[in-house]
Order: structure tokens, then sequence, then C-alpha cells
């Protein structure tokens, strides 16, 4: 039986579980082929970043639910996923993924909207008279 490796990956709101085996590089994303999924080129080559740096494009198939969020979200959390099951599979990988900043969590999130206020920063006009 081959080895399959599983990860979990967060950005924004988006939460992505991600199972990894050797393949040829097919990739599925709750169920539906990535380009059917994410139906901009940029996000699959998000999602494809870290398979590209460490020279491996062809060698996984790769089966992801990703739940929360939008687009970019959810790739953000697939890319970070598939980074740590890429460590998993080969502890050699560790260096140039963290150089990469694969493996690194982008804690940024969405500031609250304040009361009396059109938006989280941005203010009603001001009418001195």
């Amino acid at each position: 039986m081959a080895a399959l490796y599983y990860a979990t990956g967060r950005r924004k709101t988006s939460i992505a579980r991600v199972w990894i085996k050797p393949g040829n590089g097919k990739i599925t994303v709750n169920k539906q082929p990535i380009d059917k999924y994410f139906r901009r080129k940029t996000l699959e080559l998000i999602v494809r970043q870290p398979l590209e740096h460490i020279g491996e494009i062809d060698q996984f198939d790769i089966s992801a639910n990703v739940c929360g969020g939008g687009w970019s979200g959810q790739a953000g959390a697939m890319k970070m996923a598939i980074a740590r099951c890429l460590f998993k599979v080969d502890e050699r990988h560790k260096k140039t993924l963290r150089d990469g900043g694969f493996l690194t969590r982008d804690s940024r999130e969405v500031e609250r909207k304040k009361p009396g206020q059109k938006k989280a920063r941005k203010r009603f006009q001001f009418s001195k008279r």
C-alpha cells in the first residue's frame, strides 16, 4: 500500500484538509478537478506553488476538502496544507519550504466594523455646518 499523508491548512476563515499520495500530479478539490473548482488560473498557481518550489510537480496526487471563506482564502489554505504534507513526506524539504514561506500561517484576518463608522476604518463624511 502506498503512503498517504494528511495535513490541515488555514487562511483567513478557510480551512483545507489535504491528503497526498504518490501519483502523477492529479489535484482534486471537493471531489472536482482543480480547474473546475478554482476558476482562475492564479488560484491554481497559488495551490501548486509548494510543489513547484521543491520541484516535484508531477510526483503526487492531491485530494483536498476545503470549506469556509472565499476563493483566495481557500487557495491559501490549500497551499499551506500541501506544504505541511510535503514536509511529512520528506523532512529534508523543511528548509526549502520554510525559506519559501509556505510553512508559516498567514494570520491576517478581516478587521471588524466599528459602530458609528461606515466600515472598519472608514468614517461617515464629516460636516462642519
